[in-house]
């Protein structure tokens, strides 16, 4: 859905400067598009932990994915202010204020399921590696926030720092694997 935000340049326009003018566009979709692919794997990995569900943790799940959904407005407000340089500095900060939210709800969703002794997690996990699960997940908030504000000093450089978080996600993560049984 967020390449319905990128617009075919106008038939009479020239087309190689078009599409240069159209840079923050392009730049603000790979971001997002990294994150939204980074937060679907790491969901994914989540899920891989948990054993059961309850209408507490789907509810959670569902506002998680509500965020997660509203990252096409915030993107064509910060590419669209990118392009006219017009207030690019809250724009890049409202979109940092949803990934700030989604790395939230991110942690609720795993703080519930590993609440209570791990009450939703799988129950062949070793045990001791619940915490493992969780490895930068806990710090994302905070890094989140800290690069939002890095939108006041440069709207560009906050993005591009979104950029190599997103990069940052890509390397693997330990999620806890099923004990293997003894012989």
């Amino acid at each position: 859905m967020l390449v319905l935000g990128i617009h075919v340049p106008p038939p009479d326009a020239p087309l190689g400067p078009a599409l240069l003018n159209q840079w923050p566009v392009f730049l603000a979709y790979v971001v997002s598009f990294l994150t939204i692919g980074i937060m679907w794997i790491n969901h994914h990995r989540l899920c891989q932990v948990i054993g059961q569900s309850n209408t507490t943790f789907a509810f959670i799940n569902v506002v998680f994915l509500m965020v997660i959904a509203f990252i096409p407005y915030p993107t064509d407000l910060l590419a669209e202010r990118l392009g006219n340089r017009v207030d690019a500095q809250l724009a890049t900060f409202f979109y940092g204020a949803t990934m700030v939210l989604i790395a939230i709800m991110f942690n609720g969703l795993w703080l519930y399921a590993a609440s209570r002794g791990g009450h939703l997690l799988r129950t062949d996990l070793e045990s001791g590696s619940h915490g493992s699960a969780a490895r930068g997940y806990q710090y994302g908030p905070l890094v989140y926030l800290l690069i939002t504000l890095t939108a006041f000093l440069s709207p560009l450089l906050s993005l591009a720092l979104f950029l190599a978080y997103a990069v940052y996600w890509v390397l693997p993560v330990s999620m806890p694997s099923p004990s293997q049984p003894e012989v």
